[in-house]
């Protein structure tokens, strides 16, 4: 039954808000509520509040660790994937994936979307970053309002 569920990978801030960790939380709700499976790096801020609403919701989910140790995951990761390749963990995540959530992020985050949109990952964006080249916008990462509106399109544009 796994093979059939899709893998959306939500990206974001070891650090964040409030405000962004209760849209994470809402989007790993949403994942689990439609039967998503929710990957991430399995670490703090963003990761663990959207493991949080996952988790809630009785949903799966899988955090690919940087480093040597299981025990780096955040409480609601329940299959913990040890890497021990630090920031190189981040094409893993987006690989394993077959559309990105994006919401808040530093630069871990834009390396992920990089990732993904050289890869034809769609990535939805929630309060994240923005492309621009040669001054002119970049529409690659599809913006969402909330929650529910960022996982509907990321289900609906998930890659095979």
């Amino acid at each position: 039954m796994l093979n059939k569920q899709k893998i959306i990978a939500v990206i974001g801030g070891a650090q964040c808000s409030k405000e962004e960790a209760r849209t994470a939380e809402e989007v790993g709700r949403e994942l689990a509520r439609q039967g998503a499976i929710l990957v991430c790096g399995g670490l703090s801020g963003v990761m663990e509040a959207a493991c949080k609403g996952a988790r809630l919701e009785g949903g799966v989910t899988i955090g690919i660790l940087p480093g040597e140790s299981r025990q780096a995951a955040n409480t609601y990761v329940q299959i913990p994937i040890v890497t021990s390749i630090g920031y190189a963990r981040n094409i893993i995540v987006v690989k394993s994936s077959q559309a990105v959530i994006a919401i808040d992020g530093n630069y871990g985050t834009l390396s992920e979307i990089s990732h993904a949109l050289q890869n034809g990952i769609p990535v939805i964006g929630l309060n994240t970053w923005s492309l621009s080249r040669n001054s002119k916008q970049d529409n690659s990462i599809i913006p969402a309002q909330n929650a529910t509106e960022a996982v509907d399109k990321a289900l609906n544009l998930a890659i095979n």
